[in-house]
């Protein structure tokens, strides 16, 4: 199906860009976003933390420094 759509220009150059980022054309993030919305898919968003959980509920004390570490090495 064919349909034509006002785009604002800035939007239109931040879509383009995504797409590129994406390795996508534009159509088919289009198509993405606009399935994403009919289904009702939930947007990203911010996560909640603890984003895992284990099997007891105790916390971790780590320093800046070796959250840094675990994370770049």
């Amino acid at each position: 199906m064919r349909t034509t759509v006002d785009i604002p220009d800035d939007l239109y150059r931040r879509l383009k860009a995504q797409a590129a980022l994406d390795g996508a054309t534009v159509k088919q993030v289009i198509v993405r976003l606009v399935a994403r919305e009919i289904q009702g898919a939930p947007a990203r968003g911010r996560s909640r933390l603890p984003l895992i959980r284990g099997k007891e509920s105790r916390r971790l004390n780590l320093t800046n420094r070796q959250i840094d570490e675990i994370l770049f090495g």
